[in-house]
């Protein structure tokens, strides 16, 4: 085998690139270890160009369960399936950064797949982008790498810790933790998950990662120089001066109408379309010969020149609205139906979300079993949905994409931060959110949606929260630019930025960062943040007008939580051999649910009264019994020296004879029969850990009411002392 082998220090580990000949029939290969965690990493192209109408290229993120050491899956599934959403979240952020820096016309299939190979105490995500950008820069695919990754996360302490560690990453007091990827000064993808930190907190913790990027792109340069080989040569397709010169015919006196004319979103959408297609068939009637691609990508070209052009030299959006102005605002919560616990509807423009919550018990929290999170246990989850009538299309409907997986997270990273803890709010919370009209950013609109679900539902968040895409017209060449408040298509599909934040008041809670150029300065992303904070409260002013605050009490159809904490050495009682114990008391109680964990807490869920009998039985099988204490139970057993009567559920104490009557009485069974319930006080717990119960201390009237009458012969209370037999347990 041959190796040859690269390090770089970057936060006090070593990162190792191996190139070695495993792969060697792929276009470019690496292996790449940081601590105990390492990827392969490999970029393959195909040798002709495909007939679509963009850049086929595709990420692969694999996870391989041996990667941590155990046989993951189901009991009859012990093998790798379907992508899990942290895959597939890993997947996306390698592809985000890679993709701006192929050349534009490249139509050759190009697949990276990322093969986790060990993971242990850091997270492979940054490890993915790096290994990607070796394996396409040393290779002779066409590439405008090396593009590198940095984790910076912020701790309780304000100090900021370079590729942090997952110990690290989830410490108490954690306050950020942010994922960033660039190159030459520039920043070109953007992960951040907080908890309501500042803007000028971001931005100097992408300024400390924009440092660190540097260090591994002149480690991976000086790579490049002795392995890069040289790359396949790619000349973008042009159009002739015949086609252009039809297009300046048949398009430019119609484009400025069609781009601006329109403050209709979605009118202005159907206009720039409809122009499309009346291009592209006048160009095939005029030029049969050439591809339909061709005419497609110069109608796409100027377009994308000519909204530049305004954007930036004369302060011209699609729909009319100043640069940092957001589209017409509306917000309900509530008013679905009363079958659904909590409902939000946002409208921002031509985009309208909804958002449905469910509210359940901790037993319907999500098992997560990944190589990552091993049987980790979810209770909040945002899922989103983009169904084709929300653009005015017709397509599949059912299942998932790595667009709505990606969405979904997104939202739902912005909400976690301002949840309950679960000693407050002990529910498993399912936000649901539907695109059902989209004219940009739903992320954005379903965070907003969502926050009305919350407080709608009776979900006691900290602040609600608000979401809001920026974009950005730039011409590198001259140096200028132009950050745009809420972008919606046309500003989506031809800008440069897709720039989404979401936070409180108080502060930040999610940022997404894409872009279609090389990347972005830090100069451009700090104004970008000022405008999203300004357009954030404009939001949230509306959202609260709605609904001020959580409604003071969950949905009458939300099940009922109900908790108590049983010493650990009692959490085997509760359960009982084989479960007997626990669902013996959900099933007389009618309990939904009841869940015990480690530490002795129980959650017990349900409706009707039925957690609350529940909980009640639980209490009565844990409870610690004292002296003086006055119960009412059945009699269970009859023995000659007095009675046994039931004051738990699984606890029962001994009437001494001498202990019904202030006098002697013949025979137990003169004063109660089995069945009877008695009155009954604890007098004794003895050395063995036996009750001793009195019904006279109880109630002193019992024996006259039961007709008793003195009996002579020896006292009772010689035979106290001798053995019997009892249960107690």
């Amino acid at each position: 085998m041959q190796k040859k082998e690269y390090s770089v220090e970057i936060g006090g580990k070593t990162m190792t690139a191996e190139f070695n000949d495993w792969a060697d029939q792929a276009n470019g290969s690496v292996l790449l270890r940081y601590g105990n965690s390492a990827v392969l990493a490999t970029a393959v192209m195909s040798g002709k160009e495909s007939n679509l109408d963009y850049f086929p290229l595709s990420v692969e993120y694999e996870e391989k369960f041996y990667a941590a050491g155990a046989i993951l899956g189901s009991r009859f599934m012990r093998r790798e399936g379907r992508p899990s959403e942290e895959a597939v979240l890993s997947g996306r952020i390698v592809d985000r950064t890679i993709r701006p820096l192929f050349p534009k016309g490249l139509k050759r299939d190009v697949q990276v797949i990322i093969s986790v190979l060990s993971i242990e105490d850091y997270d492979t995500d940054v490890l993915a982008v790096n290994a990607a950008s070796l394996a396409l820069a040393t290779s002779d695919i066409p590439w405008n790498g090396p593009v590198s990754a940095m984790r910076v996360d912020l701790n309780n302490e304000g100090e900021f810790i370079v590729n942090p560690t997952y110990s690290e990453r989830e410490a108490e007091g954690q306050r950020m933790d942010l994922l960033a990827c660039g190159k030459d000064g520039l920043i070109n993808m953007i992960e951040v998950g907080a908890h309501e930190v500042s803007e000028n907190l971001l931005e100097k913790g992408l300024a400390r990662a924009s440092e660190e990027i540097e260090k591994i792109q002149a480690w991976q340069k000086s790579i490049i120089a002795e392995l890069g080989k040289e790359k396949q040569a790619f000349t973008a397709p042009e159009s002739s001066p015949e086609v252009q010169a039809l297009f300046k015919e048949v398009v430019e006196p119609k484009l400025d109408d069609a781009v601006f004319g329109s403050t209709d979103g979605n009118l202005g959408k159907k206009n720039m379309g409809a122009l499309k297609s009346e291009w592209v068939k006048a160009a095939a009637a005029a030029f049969p010969d050439t591809k339909p691609s061709v005419f497609d990508a110069l109608y796409e070209e100027r377009v994308d020149e000519y909204i530049h052009q305004q954007a930036i030299t004369k302060n011209r959006r699609a729909d009319g609205r100043a640069m940092d102005e957001i589209r017409p605002l509306y917000a309900q919560a509530g008013g679905l139906s009363p079958v659904v616990h909590g409902a939000g509807i946002f409208y921002r423009g031509a985009t309208h979300v909804l958002a449905a919550l469910t509210l359940a018990g901790p037993g319907d929290a999500q098992l997560v079993d990944t190589i990552e999170y091993q049987e980790a246990k979810k209770t909040f989850m945002l899922h989103y949905n983009f169904p084709p009538f929300s653009v005015g299309e017709t397509g599949r409907v059912g299942g998932m994409n790595r667009r709505m997986i990606g969405h979904g997270a997104l939202a739902e990273k912005a909400l976690r931060a301002v949840l309950p803890n679960k000693d407050i709010f002990p529910y498993t919370i399912r936000i649901v959110a539907e695109s059902l009209a989209s004219n940009g950013s739903t992320s954005m609109a379903s965070v907003c949606a969502g926050t009305l679900s919350l407080m709608d539902a009776g979900v006691p968040i900290k602040r609600p929260v608000a979401g809001i895409a920026m974009g950005m017209m730039s011409d590198a060449k001259a140096g200028a630019y132009k950050v745009l408040t809420d972008i919606q298509g046309p500003e989506d599909h031809h800008g440069d930025m897709d720039f989404k934040v979401a936070g409180t008041a108080e502060g930040v809670t999610a940022v997404q960062m894409d872009v279609k150029v090389e990347g972005v300065p830090l100069t451009v992303l700090s104004e970008a943040f000022q405008q999203a904070k300004k357009a954030r409260m404009q939001i949230l002013d509306v959202i609260t007008a709605e609904i001020a605050a959580p409604r003071a009490d969950i949905s009458p159809r939300a099940p009922k939580i109900l908790t108590t904490k049983v010493k650990v050495d009692q959490i085997g009682l509760v359960i009982g051999p084989g479960g007997k114990t626990i669902n013996g008391i959900k099933e007389r109680t009618k309990a939904d649910d009841i869940t015990i964990e480690d530490d002795g807490s129980v959650f017990v869920t349900g409706k009707n009264g039925a957690a609350e009998a529940a909980l009640k039985e639980i209490i009565d099988l844990t409870r610690d019994y004292e002296i003086g204490e006055r119960f009412e139970g059945p009699v269970t057993r009859l023995m000659d020296f007095g009675a046994f009567v039931k004051i738990g559920p699984n606890t029962e104490g001994l009437v001494h004879v001498s202990e019904v009557a202030p006098f002697r009485i013949a025979k137990i069974s003169d004063a109660v029969q089995l069945g009877d319930i008695v009155p009954v006080v604890l007098k004794e717990i003895d050395e063995k850990g036996r009750y001793n119960l009195s019904i006279k201390a109880a109630d002193p009237d019992f024996a006259a009411r039961k007709g008793l009458k003195p009996s002579a012969g020896p006292d009772h209370n010689e035979r106290r002392r001798e053995d019997r037999p009892r249960r107690h347990e």
